[in-house]
């Protein structure tokens, strides 16, 4: 069943915390809501669940216009960041609430209850109250209590935030596998670009309680339409920066230019903005074509076999992202090699060229 939001706002006195949004979103796959904290993912799945009641607009939902339906009339799931749990019952009980309220078989429920446990590693605890868990463990006791009810809505908010890495790492591998062949719309909020690309489906970004663009998932990451949406969608930050045409070339500034890519060779003279991924440039030449720039470093992060720098380059912070161990010292100028001709071209307005 869809979920359809139509010119849905939300104002709380003289504040809009959510911006005109008409949206379509499927059963198939995920649809991610991906923005930074406060950007209004929350505030829009509570108007999804019916836990908020838009100022203005409908809300859908197969078929119906449940705008004015109470979250108790709906058959929603919802997964919070903040794990929240019934803490006089045990870890089973938790799970087993929400199928107690439907009058389900109790041979049922403790069938469903026991698999949910076992998927997200919880078997041992279930006698457990959740002031004997961890963090990491309530929070998976909330979310198999959402999992576990056969829900025609699931909002899960950053629900893998305060899990430890390893965890994280396998449950985003196994939602997707958790959710097949389930006849529900499953919407999932979170701030890492990287969790959307790896969960698929289809992705809205949101900046101050608008939603910027959405669409599938990778080609939103690979073709944003616009500023804002690039902006949302890179992890490290993009670097922005202005550029002046001048005939054939692009010139980023007195001793950095490069030709114009084909597809632009016809705009005219005059400014425009550049978005570039830091994985485009490197310490390392990668390319024949990649254009030298020099800045002073500020600060570097080593991770693993990654190296993320950021420098100076005339008075604005870049940052290079590139496989190997590059370490330098805060002020030292390195030359850094930039595939400029991959970078993204916007107007003044910041729509995509």
């Amino acid at each position: 069943m869809s979920l359809i939001l139509k010119d849905v706002v939300k104002r709380v006195g003289a504040e809009t915390h959510i911006h005109p949004v008409s949206l379509e979103l499927v059963p198939e796959g995920f649809n991610i809501l991906l923005g930074t904290t406060l950007s209004g993912k929350t505030t829009l799945m509570q108007l999804m669940a019916g836990l908020e009641h838009p100022t203005s607009g409908e809300v859908w939902f197969g078929g119906k216009n449940v705008t004015g339906v109470s979250v108790q009339k709906r058959n929603v799931s919802m997964v919070h960041q903040q794990f929240i749990n019934y803490p006089n019952f045990s870890v089973y009980e938790n799970i087993a609430s929400p199928l107690r309220v439907t009058r389900m078989a109790r041979g049922e429920v403790d069938d469903r209850v026991r698999e949910i446990a076992g998927l997200l590693q919880l078997s041992p605890m279930l006698e457990r109250r959740p002031n004997q868990l961890s963090g990491g463990q309530q929070q998976r006791t909330a979310l198999a209590r959402a999992l576990v009810k056969d829900a025609d809505l699931v909002l899960l908010d950053e629900p893998l935030a305060n899990l430890d890495f390893k965890l994280r790492e396998e449950l985003r591998d196994e939602l997707p596998k958790l959710f097949a062949g389930r006849n529900c719309t499953v919407v999932y909020a979170t701030t890492e670009p990287s969790e959307a690309l790896l969960l698929g489906g289809n992705t809205a970004t949101l900046h101050e309680g608008r939603v910027t663009q959405f669409g599938a998932t990778a080609n939103l990451y690979r073709q944003p339409g616009d500023l804002l949406s690039a902006q949302v969608f890179s992890d490290p930050p993009i670097n922005v920066a202005t550029v002046r045409k001048r005939g054939a070339r692009f010139q980023l500034s007195e001793h950095v230019s490069w030709p114009a890519p084909k597809q632009h060779k016809a705009l005219s003279d005059g400014p425009y903005t550049i978005g570039m991924r830091p994985h485009l440039i490197s310490p390392v030449r990668a390319s024949k074509a990649a254009v030298e720039i020099e800045g002073d470093v500020l600060i570097t992060e080593l991770s693993g076999s990654e190296s993320v720098i950021h420098f100076d380059l005339g008075q604005q912070t870049w940052i290079s992202q590139s496989h190997g161990i590059h370490q330098y010292e805060v002020g030292e100028r390195v030359a850094f090699y930039a595939d400029l001709a991959q970078s993204m071209y916007f107007d003044r307005e910041g729509k995509r060229l």
